[in-house]
Protein backbone atom coordinates (compact mmCIF):
# COMPACT_ATOMS: atom_id res chain seq x y z
CA UNK A 1 0.00 0.00 0.00
CA UNK A 2 1.34 3.85 -0.80
CA UNK A 3 2.02 5.94 2.22
CA UNK A 4 2.81 9.18 0.20
CA UNK A 5 0.31 11.46 -0.29
CA UNK A 6 0.08 14.72 -2.32
CA UNK A 7 0.66 16.68 0.02
CA UNK A 8 3.66 14.72 1.58
CA UNK A 9 5.35 14.91 -1.93
CA UNK A 10 8.12 17.15 -2.50
CA UNK A 11 7.29 20.69 -4.52
CA UNK A 12 9.46 21.80 -6.96
CA UNK A 13 12.47 23.21 -5.48
CA UNK A 14 14.20 26.90 -6.61
CA UNK A 15 17.69 27.18 -7.49
CA UNK A 16 20.15 27.26 -4.91
CA UNK A 17 21.37 30.69 -5.96
CA UNK A 18 17.96 32.65 -6.08
CA UNK A 19 17.67 31.24 -2.10
CA UNK A 20 21.08 32.85 -1.81
CA UNK A 21 20.02 36.07 -3.55
CA UNK A 22 17.09 36.31 -1.69
CA UNK A 23 18.58 36.00 1.34
CA UNK A 24 21.45 37.93 0.62
CA UNK A 25 18.81 40.71 0.02
CA UNK A 26 17.31 40.29 3.53
CA UNK A 27 20.74 40.55 5.37
CA UNK A 28 21.29 43.72 3.03
CA UNK A 29 18.10 45.60 3.61
CA UNK A 30 18.22 44.87 7.46
CA UNK A 31 21.44 46.11 7.86
CA UNK A 32 20.91 49.50 5.72
CA UNK A 33 17.51 49.93 7.63
CA UNK A 34 18.80 48.89 11.57
CA UNK A 35 20.38 52.60 12.22
CA UNK A 36 17.21 54.13 11.95
CA UNK A 37 16.80 53.47 15.67
CA UNK A 38 19.84 55.58 16.06
CA UNK A 39 18.18 58.57 14.56
CA UNK A 40 17.12 61.78 16.86
CA UNK A 41 13.83 61.63 17.22
CA UNK A 42 13.28 65.40 15.15
CA UNK A 43 15.23 63.88 12.42
CA UNK A 44 14.06 60.18 11.84
CA UNK A 45 11.74 61.25 9.42
CA UNK A 46 14.68 62.47 7.07
CA UNK A 47 16.93 59.14 8.26
CA UNK A 48 13.69 56.77 7.05
CA UNK A 49 13.53 58.46 3.64
CA UNK A 50 17.36 58.47 3.36
CA UNK A 51 17.59 54.38 4.28
CA UNK A 52 14.07 53.31 2.23
CA UNK A 53 15.90 54.66 -1.01
CA UNK A 54 19.33 53.09 0.29
CA UNK A 55 17.73 49.51 0.93
CA UNK A 56 15.53 49.94 -2.61
CA UNK A 57 19.12 50.29 -4.13
CA UNK A 58 20.23 46.97 -2.20
CA UNK A 59 17.21 44.88 -2.60
CA UNK A 60 17.43 45.96 -6.41
CA UNK A 61 21.09 45.03 -6.65
CA UNK A 62 21.20 41.63 -4.95
CA UNK A 63 17.63 40.08 -5.73
CA UNK A 64 17.13 37.91 -8.67
CA UNK A 65 15.01 39.13 -11.82
CA UNK A 66 13.16 39.12 -13.28
CA UNK A 67 10.77 38.96 -10.62
CA UNK A 68 6.96 38.00 -12.82
CA UNK A 69 6.17 40.92 -14.76
CA UNK A 70 8.81 42.97 -12.77
CA UNK A 71 11.86 42.75 -14.94
CA UNK A 72 15.69 44.70 -14.51
CA UNK A 73 15.06 47.02 -16.42
CA UNK A 74 11.81 48.35 -14.84
CA UNK A 75 13.97 47.69 -11.33
CA UNK A 76 16.72 49.39 -12.63
CA UNK A 77 14.46 52.77 -13.82
CA UNK A 78 12.63 52.83 -10.28
CA UNK A 79 15.62 52.85 -8.15
CA UNK A 80 17.63 55.55 -10.37
CA UNK A 81 14.51 57.89 -10.20
CA UNK A 82 13.32 57.00 -6.79
CA UNK A 83 17.55 58.08 -5.77
CA UNK A 84 17.81 61.38 -8.57
CA UNK A 85 14.33 62.50 -6.49
CA UNK A 86 15.76 62.36 -2.95
CA UNK A 87 18.93 64.56 -4.24
CA UNK A 88 16.99 67.43 -5.27
CA UNK A 89 13.83 67.53 -3.10
CA UNK A 90 16.10 66.50 0.48
CA UNK A 91 15.96 68.58 2.70
CA UNK A 92 17.01 67.19 6.33
CA UNK A 93 20.13 67.43 8.13
CA UNK A 94 23.56 67.54 6.01
CA UNK A 95 25.33 64.79 8.30
CA UNK A 96 22.91 62.31 7.70
CA UNK A 97 23.18 61.47 3.74
CA UNK A 98 27.36 60.69 4.75
CA UNK A 99 26.08 57.68 6.75
CA UNK A 100 24.14 55.99 4.28
CA UNK A 101 25.49 57.58 1.31
CA UNK A 102 28.51 54.65 0.80
CA UNK A 103 25.34 51.97 0.91
CA UNK A 104 23.55 53.27 -1.82
CA UNK A 105 26.77 54.09 -4.13
CA UNK A 106 27.67 50.55 -3.71
CA UNK A 107 24.42 49.29 -4.43
CA UNK A 108 23.73 51.37 -7.56
CA UNK A 109 27.35 49.96 -8.72
CA UNK A 110 25.96 46.86 -8.10
CA UNK A 111 22.84 47.33 -10.16
CA UNK A 112 24.97 49.47 -12.96
CA UNK A 113 26.72 46.53 -13.37
CA UNK A 114 24.35 43.73 -13.91
CA UNK A 115 22.20 46.08 -15.94
CA UNK A 116 24.86 46.58 -18.74
CA UNK A 117 25.40 42.92 -18.67
CA UNK A 118 22.19 41.40 -18.77
CA UNK A 119 19.86 43.67 -20.01
CA UNK A 120 18.41 43.74 -23.40
CA UNK A 121 20.39 46.09 -26.45
CA UNK A 122 17.12 48.43 -26.54
CA UNK A 123 17.37 48.70 -22.82
CA UNK A 124 20.92 48.76 -21.99
CA UNK A 125 21.55 52.58 -22.71
CA UNK A 126 18.83 54.27 -21.25
CA UNK A 127 18.87 52.07 -18.22
CA UNK A 128 22.76 51.70 -18.07
CA UNK A 129 23.22 55.51 -18.50
CA UNK A 130 20.49 56.74 -15.89
CA UNK A 131 22.35 54.32 -13.21
CA UNK A 132 25.89 55.83 -14.20
CA UNK A 133 24.55 59.19 -13.91
CA UNK A 134 22.60 58.36 -10.11
CA UNK A 135 26.44 57.31 -9.11
CA UNK A 136 28.25 60.40 -10.67
CA UNK A 137 25.49 62.71 -8.78
CA UNK A 138 24.86 60.92 -5.20
CA UNK A 139 27.99 62.16 -3.53
CA UNK A 140 26.50 66.09 -4.55
CA UNK A 141 23.96 64.86 -1.70
CA UNK A 142 25.83 65.53 0.98
CA UNK A 143 28.76 67.39 -0.19
CA UNK A 144 26.29 70.88 -1.72
CA UNK A 145 24.94 70.83 1.32
CA UNK A 146 28.05 71.30 3.44
CA UNK A 147 28.12 74.73 5.15
CA UNK A 148 30.65 77.08 3.62
CA UNK A 149 31.78 74.01 1.50
CA UNK A 150 32.70 75.59 -1.55
CA UNK A 151 33.15 73.94 -5.14
CA UNK A 152 35.93 71.50 -4.22
CA UNK A 153 33.23 68.29 -2.18
CA UNK A 154 31.18 68.79 -5.07
CA UNK A 155 34.13 68.33 -7.84
CA UNK A 156 35.97 65.98 -5.77
CA UNK A 157 32.92 63.52 -5.18
CA UNK A 158 31.99 63.18 -8.73
CA UNK A 159 35.04 62.65 -10.26
CA UNK A 160 35.84 59.86 -7.15
CA UNK A 161 32.50 58.45 -8.50
CA UNK A 162 33.68 58.68 -12.57
CA UNK A 163 36.62 56.06 -11.86
CA UNK A 164 34.30 53.39 -10.27
CA UNK A 165 31.31 53.99 -12.41
CA UNK A 166 33.96 53.74 -15.85
CA UNK A 167 35.08 50.33 -14.76
CA UNK A 168 32.59 48.80 -13.57
CA UNK A 169 30.60 49.48 -16.68
CA UNK A 170 33.87 48.53 -18.77
CA UNK A 171 34.14 45.56 -16.93
CA UNK A 172 30.13 44.52 -17.59
CA UNK A 173 30.28 45.57 -21.26
CA UNK A 174 33.59 43.63 -21.30
CA UNK A 175 31.30 40.27 -20.12
CA UNK A 176 28.77 41.04 -22.29
CA UNK A 177 30.64 41.12 -25.27
CA UNK A 178 31.78 37.94 -24.16
CA UNK A 179 28.45 36.20 -23.58
CA UNK A 180 27.31 37.29 -27.13
CA UNK A 181 30.41 35.70 -28.62
CA UNK A 182 30.05 32.47 -26.58
CA UNK A 183 26.37 32.45 -27.95
CA UNK A 184 26.71 33.49 -31.59
CA UNK A 185 29.32 30.39 -31.49
CA UNK A 186 26.96 28.17 -29.86
CA UNK A 187 24.56 29.29 -32.70
CA UNK A 188 27.10 28.46 -35.19
CA UNK A 189 27.82 25.19 -33.66
CA UNK A 190 24.09 24.01 -33.56
CA UNK A 191 23.99 25.44 -37.67
CA UNK A 192 26.82 23.45 -38.20
CA UNK A 193 25.56 20.64 -36.56
CA UNK A 194 22.37 20.57 -38.94
CA UNK A 195 23.78 21.17 -42.13
CA UNK A 196 26.39 18.20 -40.96
CA UNK A 197 23.04 16.16 -40.57
CA UNK A 198 21.62 17.56 -44.20
CA UNK A 199 24.79 16.65 -45.91
CA UNK A 200 23.95 12.88 -44.11
CA UNK A 201 20.54 12.64 -45.63
CA UNK A 202 21.32 13.75 -49.06
CA UNK A 203 24.64 12.49 -49.61
CA UNK A 204 24.48 8.42 -47.83
CA UNK A 205 20.77 7.92 -47.09
CA UNK A 206 19.13 9.56 -50.92
CA UNK A 207 22.12 7.41 -52.31
CA UNK A 208 20.83 4.31 -50.68
CA UNK A 209 17.34 4.69 -51.06
CA UNK A 210 18.03 5.85 -54.76
CA UNK A 211 19.73 2.81 -55.18
CA UNK A 212 16.99 0.54 -54.01
CA UNK A 213 14.01 2.38 -55.97
CA UNK A 214 16.45 1.35 -59.07
CA UNK A 215 16.87 -1.97 -57.67
CA UNK A 216 12.79 -2.16 -57.09
CA UNK A 217 12.33 -1.23 -60.67
CA UNK A 218 14.28 -4.01 -62.21
CA UNK A 219 12.87 -6.28 -60.09
CA UNK A 220 9.87 -5.42 -62.00
CA UNK A 221 10.62 -6.53 -65.36
CA UNK A 222 9.83 -9.70 -66.54
CA UNK A 223 11.28 -12.90 -66.95
CA UNK A 224 13.73 -13.10 -63.71
CA UNK A 225 15.05 -15.93 -62.47
CA UNK A 226 15.08 -17.09 -59.01
CA UNK A 227 19.25 -16.60 -58.82
CA UNK A 228 18.65 -12.77 -59.70
CA UNK A 229 15.46 -12.15 -57.81
CA UNK A 230 17.56 -13.73 -54.61
CA UNK A 231 20.62 -11.45 -55.42
CA UNK A 232 18.81 -8.49 -55.93
CA UNK A 233 16.90 -8.94 -52.44
CA UNK A 234 20.15 -9.54 -51.05
CA UNK A 235 21.37 -5.98 -52.20
CA UNK A 236 17.72 -4.36 -51.51
CA UNK A 237 18.60 -5.75 -48.20
CA UNK A 238 22.50 -4.61 -47.91
CA UNK A 239 21.16 -0.79 -49.20
CA UNK A 240 18.37 -0.95 -46.71
CA UNK A 241 21.12 -1.72 -43.66
CA UNK A 242 23.63 0.88 -44.86
CA UNK A 243 20.86 3.70 -45.07
CA UNK A 244 20.02 2.37 -41.43
CA UNK A 245 23.83 2.57 -40.23
CA UNK A 246 23.84 6.21 -41.59
CA UNK A 247 20.81 7.56 -39.90
CA UNK A 248 21.78 6.26 -36.85
CA UNK A 249 25.32 7.83 -37.08
CA UNK A 250 23.54 10.93 -37.57
CA UNK A 251 21.60 10.07 -34.83
CA UNK A 252 23.99 9.68 -32.59
CA UNK A 253 25.56 13.07 -33.62
CA UNK A 254 22.98 14.98 -32.69
CA UNK A 255 22.57 13.23 -29.09
CA UNK A 256 23.90 15.52 -25.92
CA UNK A 257 27.02 13.43 -24.58
CA UNK A 258 26.11 11.37 -21.43
CA UNK A 259 22.45 12.69 -22.12
CA UNK A 260 19.00 10.39 -22.09
CA UNK A 261 18.54 9.64 -25.38
CA UNK A 262 21.68 8.45 -25.96
CA UNK A 263 22.33 6.10 -23.11
CA UNK A 264 25.46 6.77 -20.72
CA UNK A 265 28.96 8.91 -21.56
CA UNK A 266 30.59 5.53 -22.41
CA UNK A 267 27.62 4.32 -24.94
CA UNK A 268 28.65 7.83 -26.72
CA UNK A 269 32.27 7.79 -26.69
CA UNK A 270 32.48 4.03 -27.88
CA UNK A 271 29.77 5.10 -30.39
CA UNK A 272 32.12 7.90 -31.87
CA UNK A 273 34.88 5.78 -31.36
CA UNK A 274 33.86 3.19 -34.09
CA UNK A 275 32.50 5.98 -36.45
CA UNK A 276 35.01 5.95 -39.32
CA UNK A 277 35.24 8.79 -42.21
CA UNK A 278 34.95 7.30 -45.88
CA UNK A 279 38.29 8.60 -47.60
CA UNK A 280 39.26 7.43 -51.12
CA UNK A 281 40.25 4.01 -49.90
CA UNK A 282 36.58 3.35 -50.07
CA UNK A 283 35.91 4.82 -53.54
CA UNK A 284 36.39 1.30 -54.80
CA UNK A 285 33.84 -0.32 -53.16
CA UNK A 286 31.75 2.32 -53.40
CA UNK A 287 32.10 2.18 -57.35
CA UNK A 288 31.69 -1.66 -57.41
CA UNK A 289 27.93 -1.48 -55.50
CA UNK A 290 27.00 1.39 -58.16
CA UNK A 291 28.38 -0.57 -60.90
CA UNK A 292 26.04 -3.63 -59.09
CA UNK A 293 22.82 -1.92 -59.69
CA UNK A 294 21.38 -1.30 -63.65
CA UNK A 295 23.36 -2.47 -66.55
CA UNK A 296 25.98 0.09 -66.94
CA UNK A 297 29.55 -0.35 -66.42
CA UNK A 298 31.68 1.37 -63.84
CA UNK A 299 35.15 1.34 -62.87
CA UNK A 300 37.11 3.40 -60.22
CA UNK A 301 41.05 4.05 -61.16
CA UNK A 302 43.27 4.97 -58.04
CA UNK A 303 46.55 5.90 -58.81
CA UNK A 304 48.61 3.99 -55.57
CA UNK A 305 50.62 7.71 -54.99
CA UNK A 306 47.40 9.67 -54.03
CA UNK A 307 47.29 7.50 -50.84
CA UNK A 308 48.01 9.80 -47.31
CA UNK A 309 48.39 13.17 -49.88
CA UNK A 310 45.40 14.40 -48.61
CA UNK A 311 43.75 14.44 -44.63
CA UNK A 312 41.04 13.15 -43.10
CA UNK A 313 38.26 15.91 -43.99
CA UNK A 314 39.28 16.03 -47.50
CA UNK A 315 38.90 12.59 -48.16
CA UNK A 316 36.07 13.20 -46.28
CA UNK A 317 34.62 15.50 -49.16
CA UNK A 318 36.23 14.06 -52.30
CA UNK A 319 34.43 10.53 -51.41
CA UNK A 320 31.05 12.92 -50.83
CA UNK A 321 31.46 14.38 -54.46
CA UNK A 322 31.68 10.82 -56.16
CA UNK A 323 28.94 9.72 -54.19
CA UNK A 324 26.93 12.66 -55.48
CA UNK A 325 28.33 12.44 -58.85
CA UNK A 326 26.89 8.66 -58.99
CA UNK A 327 23.69 9.34 -57.26
CA UNK A 328 22.94 12.56 -60.09
CA UNK A 329 23.80 9.76 -62.70
CA UNK A 330 21.10 7.16 -61.51
CA UNK A 331 18.95 9.80 -61.38
CA UNK A 332 19.70 12.46 -64.12
CA UNK A 333 21.25 10.56 -66.88
CA UNK A 334 19.31 6.87 -67.20
CA UNK A 335 21.09 6.23 -70.93
CA UNK A 336 24.43 6.14 -69.49
CA UNK A 337 26.21 2.63 -69.55
CA UNK A 338 29.98 3.37 -68.78
CA UNK A 339 31.20 5.29 -65.98
CA UNK A 340 34.50 6.28 -64.66
CA UNK A 341 35.74 7.66 -61.37
CA UNK A 342 39.37 8.25 -61.41
CA UNK A 343 41.67 9.64 -58.96
CA UNK A 344 45.15 11.22 -60.25
CA UNK A 345 48.07 13.07 -58.50
CA UNK A 346 48.18 16.66 -59.61
CA UNK A 347 50.66 19.79 -59.21
CA UNK A 348 52.21 20.51 -56.04
CA UNK A 349 51.06 17.27 -53.91
CA UNK A 350 47.30 17.88 -55.15
CA UNK A 351 44.81 15.27 -55.66
CA UNK A 352 42.70 15.35 -58.80
CA UNK A 353 39.39 13.72 -58.96
CA UNK A 354 37.24 13.00 -62.23
CA UNK A 355 34.04 10.82 -62.59
CA UNK A 356 32.28 10.63 -66.32
CA UNK A 357 29.77 9.23 -67.75
CA UNK A 358 28.64 9.14 -71.37
CA UNK A 359 25.31 10.08 -71.57
CA UNK A 360 25.33 12.82 -69.13
CA UNK A 361 21.87 14.63 -70.74
CA UNK A 362 21.78 17.85 -72.61
CA UNK A 363 24.04 20.34 -72.45
CA UNK A 364 23.79 22.93 -70.32
CA UNK A 365 22.13 20.56 -67.73
CA UNK A 366 24.13 20.44 -64.09
CA UNK A 367 24.91 16.90 -62.74
CA UNK A 368 25.34 17.87 -59.50
CA UNK A 369 21.68 19.73 -59.19
CA UNK A 370 20.65 22.13 -56.04
CA UNK A 371 17.21 22.70 -55.25
CA UNK A 372 16.10 26.51 -54.34
CA UNK A 373 16.07 26.86 -50.71
CA UNK A 374 18.23 24.12 -50.12
CA UNK A 375 21.30 24.77 -48.53
CA UNK A 376 24.69 22.66 -48.11
CA UNK A 377 23.60 19.64 -50.97
CA UNK A 378 24.49 19.92 -54.65
CA UNK A 379 26.77 21.82 -56.77
CA UNK A 380 26.92 24.89 -54.62
CA UNK A 381 27.74 22.71 -51.58
CA UNK A 382 29.88 20.54 -52.81
CA UNK A 383 31.67 23.89 -54.33
CA UNK A 384 31.78 25.61 -51.11
CA UNK A 385 33.25 22.07 -49.29
CA UNK A 386 35.82 21.77 -51.46
CA UNK A 387 37.02 25.72 -51.46
CA UNK A 388 37.16 25.16 -47.66
CA UNK A 389 40.24 22.89 -48.39
CA UNK A 390 41.32 24.99 -50.85
CA UNK A 391 40.47 23.04 -53.55
CA UNK A 392 37.97 23.94 -56.77
CA UNK A 393 34.88 22.09 -58.02
CA UNK A 394 33.84 21.95 -61.65
CA UNK A 395 30.73 20.15 -63.76
CA UNK A 396 30.24 20.83 -67.53
CA UNK A 397 29.54 18.01 -70.51
CA UNK A 398 32.13 16.02 -71.52
CA UNK A 399 34.02 15.06 -74.22
CA UNK A 400 32.78 13.31 -76.96
CA UNK A 401 29.49 13.11 -74.77
CA UNK A 402 28.23 12.58 -71.50
CA UNK A 403 28.81 14.82 -68.17
CA UNK A 404 32.10 15.22 -66.45
CA UNK A 405 32.35 16.18 -62.98
CA UNK A 406 36.09 17.71 -61.94
CA UNK A 407 37.52 18.40 -58.45
CA UNK A 408 41.15 18.76 -57.22
CA UNK A 409 41.99 19.44 -53.49
CA UNK A 410 45.56 20.34 -52.50
CA UNK A 411 47.14 18.06 -49.80
CA UNK A 412 47.91 18.77 -46.74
Amino acid sequence: MRTDSPSARPGPTRPRSVLIRRQLAVVSVLVVLAPILLARPDARAAALLLALTAALAAAAATLPWPAGRITLGTVGAVVTVASLLVDLLYSGPFRLPAFWLPFEWLALLGLLFRAVRRLPDRWVGPVGALLGLAVLVLPLRFALRVPQGGAAWPVAGMLLSLLPVLAVAGAALYLRILDVRRERAVDRARREQRLEVARGLHDFVAHEVTGIVLEAQAGQLPGQEPEETAALLRRLEEAGLRALDSMDEMVGALREPGGQAGGTGQDERASAATTRRQGLADLPELVARFGATGSLRATADLAPDTAGRLSAEAEATAYAIVLEALTNIRRHAPKATEVTVRVAPGEAGAVELTVTDDAGGPAGTPLLRRRPGAGGTGLAGLTARAAAHGGSLTAGPGTPAGWRVSCSLPGR
